[in-house]
């Protein structure tokens, strides 16, 4: 039986995502990491938040405010939700300014990147900000007067300067706002050595009297807003899907206000009329000890020149399977390719759609986008080869959030370079990861077909861990095409013949390889299974699991996010063990292993564990059954289950436990990987090197 200690099987999905931010802020408290690349942390904690707050946080109350009393996995309803939520994200927030004004900031400022404040400003700083101030901040900042019947409509997440005038004759309170929007942050100040800087809400308190001349201006406070984004098309009613996006885009920017950031050096008076115009319960207001807006420090932690200060430099390798300078129609043809990004370079991927948008033999492409980087190569080559003729047809996702503006833009510019443009499929995301290239060759047209777990993005693809799957198999391309047809027409999508689909089939066949699994285990076969993806919710794929485990199989869990599954649980999951890595890189790539009865079944994905991935969206599960691809899968699982530096394993309370320091037997699984990666090309060069060639006799002239 259950451990009875344990009141619900499953985790709190909101509380379990706070966890994970907490392990991100964990490596900005680590003092063996480099002070910038610390700071870098810390700033992905406050954009980790934003996102939080303008979508789960903004869920729940829109669910509070419509009376919905329903509980979720976990047992709570959506108030209970939002007070938890509060307690931990307060706490949180602490701990933040703890890391930033009692860690990095001082040692950074030993290493020569300081932030000043007014009182610590030379005349000589004093007078060339002044300069500044009159030649272009006060030209460009505009003060606005406000009351809390008629308060201004504000940019999210921007700062905003609340300014406290002298009372009326009559004593009523006087506010202005400053907006600092698009207005430059860090300001650069003279200094005698390394890099001064001072913030822009800072100079604008010091010198906010010149926005009021003849007035008495008694404080000046920066403050913050996160708006609720949790909005979304109504396809059934939008008159087409770009208009409905537009209209939900525009709707952002009056969202209800989710939560107050404001300097804790506030008046009461102050922070009352905040309160009462924005709305906000004193749940929602986060008074702050230092800066607002750490995601912006995520601009120091790319500054120039201090080297020493950031990660040393692993650049992504070349694939001892690809030859660079060889067509990669001629690479796919003889073998197929596996990469493991970004420690082999996304190179491949983006050459061989460049090759396919110049070749004369390339008939077709087609692909999916979901996140492109800002200048994509990508999208360049899908512009050249429509140009070029080419049938190239495209399905978009405008529904991507928060990249939805990018996108409905670059829908235009395809269809503007002669691409056919697919909108994705109504009421669903497609989030599947894929391109197929269409060839024409001797022997008859050839489809040549790439599968990914990561966007087609050349910038993240650097920073993100993700499976590249290069293959001509013929079964995989029928696969592709029907897969296509399937979205972009009205045709009922037909059986396929390796992958699986979601919202089809793909939760489907996890669940009957997890219950094969059980199945083998009870009847003293080989069994286990191991998986790695970013997030685990989904309520049948967990129980499916407990019940495995409860039979004897080992399942290991390498789960980045999100986890709702309890292990370590006597009785429901002692079998189970989850880890969670935190490193340079970002954990992204989905990868099933089961044992199989010893004839391991290897599986990436585009689909997180959870039911926006089964069922709102279109994902994709593909085979890896090269025998070298596989064993290469199941090696990089079990280099991240050793992981005893990085990876922390998760507690049945939902903590997570840090690994102790063992200098002598440590695993930093992602260094390891690099290396390995690394050794696997000297090694590619040095055989190469020794392949013998020998000298050929002439040829006689008879």
């Amino acid at each position: 039986m259950p451990d009875s200690s344990i009141t619900s099987k499953l985790l709190n999905r909101e509380l379990s995502w706070l966890e994970f931010n907490q392990r991100v802020l964990d490596e900005a408290r680590d003092p063996r990491i480099p002070l910038l690349e610390r700071l870098r942390f810390l700033s992905i904690t406050g954009s980790n938040l934003d996102e939080f707050f303008m979508v789960r946080v903004g869920g729940l109350k829109l669910m509070v405010k419509q009376g919905a009393n329903r509980r979720d996995a976990s047992g709570m309803t959506a108030a209970e939700q939002l007070s938890a939520i509060s307690t931990r994200a307060h706490k949180m927030q602490q701990e933040q300014y703890d890391c930033l004004i009692g860690e990095i900031e001082p040692a950074l400022a030993d290493a020569g990147v300081s932030r000043a404040v007014s009182a610590d400003l030379s005349d000589l700083q004093l007078k060339a900000i002044r300069h500044v101030f009159e030649a272009e901040t006060s030209a460009v900042l505009t003060p606005t007067a406000v009351d809390p019947a008629s308060f201004p409509l504000l940019v999210n997440h921007t700062i905003n300067v609340l300014v406290r005038l002298a009372e009326t004759d009559a004593g009523e309170p006087r506010f202005a706002i400053i907006p600092l929007y698009r207005s430059a942050r860090f300001l650069t100040l003279q200094s005698g050595s390394g890099y001064s800087y001072i913030l822009l809400e800072d100079v604008v308190s010091l010198l906010v009297e010149r926005f009021f001349p003849g007035e008495i201006v008694h404080e000046a406070t920066p403050f913050r807003i996160t708006r609720n984004a949790d909005m979304s098309v109504r396809e059934d009613q939008a008159p087409d899907l770009m208009t409905g996006m537009e209209a939900v885009l525009d709707a952002r920017t009056a969202g209800a206000c989710v939560r107050l950031q404001v300097s804790n050096l506030i008046n009461e008076q102050s922070l009352s009329f905040l309160r009462d115009g924005l709305e906000v319960s004193d749940d929602d207001i986060f008074l702050a000890p230092g800066p607002l807006g750490l995601a912006d420090l995520s601009q120091l932690a790319n500054l120039r020149g201090f080297d020493e200060l950031k990660y040393q430099s692993w650049d992504p390798q070349p694939s001892p399977q690809v030859d660079m300078t060889a067509s990669m129609f001629e690479t796919i043809a003889k073998r197929n390719v596996v990469l493991y990004h970004p420690y082999e370079s996304f190179e491949p991927v983006v050459k061989l759609i460049e090759e396919a948008a110049a070749d004369p033999d390339v008939l077709a492409i087609k692909q999916t986008l979901y996140r492109t980087s800002r200048v994509s190569r990508v999208v360049e080559a899908l512009e050249r080869a429509a140009e070029n003729g080419k049938n190239v047809t495209v399905i978009i996702e405008l529904k991507a959030r928060f990249d939805e503006a990018q996108n409905i833009d670059r829908a235009r510019k395809l269809e503007q370079a002669g691409v056919q443009v697919i909108y994705g499929v109504k009421g669903l995301k497609t989030h599947a990861k894929i391109c197929i290239i269409v060839r024409r060759e001797p022997h008859g047209v050839q489809r040549y077909v790439h599968f990914g777990t990561g966007n087609y993005n050349e910038s993240t693809a650097r920073l993100y861990s993700d499976v590249s799957f290069l293959t001509a198999d013929s079964d995989l391309g029928a696969d592709a095409t029907a897969f296509f047809n399937a979205i972009t027409g009205y045709s009922q999508p037909q059986q396929f013949r390796k992958i699986e689909m979601a919202p089809l089939g793909l939760r489907q066949r996890i669940l009957e390889m997890i219950e094969s699994e059980t199945r083998r285990k009870k009847q003293g076969q080989a069994a286990g299974i191991s998986a790695k993806t970013n997030s685990l919710v989904d309520s049948q794929i967990i129980d499916a699991l407990y019940t495995a485990a409860q039979a004897g199989v080992p399942i290991r869990l390498n789960v980045r996010g999100i986890c709702c599954l309890r292990p370590g649980v006597p009785g429901l999951s002692e079998n189970i063990e989850v880890v969670s890595i935190i490193d340079r890189f970002l954990e992204h790539a989905r990868v099933f292993h089961f044992v199989h009865g010893g004839d391991d079944r290897v599986f990436i994905s585009s689909a997180d564990w959870m039911p926006r991935n089964l069922d709102r969206r279109v994902e994709l599960l593909t085979p890896i059954e090269d025998p070298a691809g596989k064993q290469r899968l199941i090696e990089i699982l079990n280099i991240h289950f050793q992981d005893n530096v990085k990876g922390r394993r998760l507690l049945p309370d939902g903590g997570y436990l840090k690994p102790e320091a063992d200098p002598e037997n440590a695993v930093r699984s992602q260094e390891m990987i690099y290396h390995q990666t690394r050794q696997g090309v000297k090694n590619a060069v040095r055989w190469r090197q020794l392949v013998f060639e020998t000298h050929q006799a002439p040829q006689s002239k008879d």
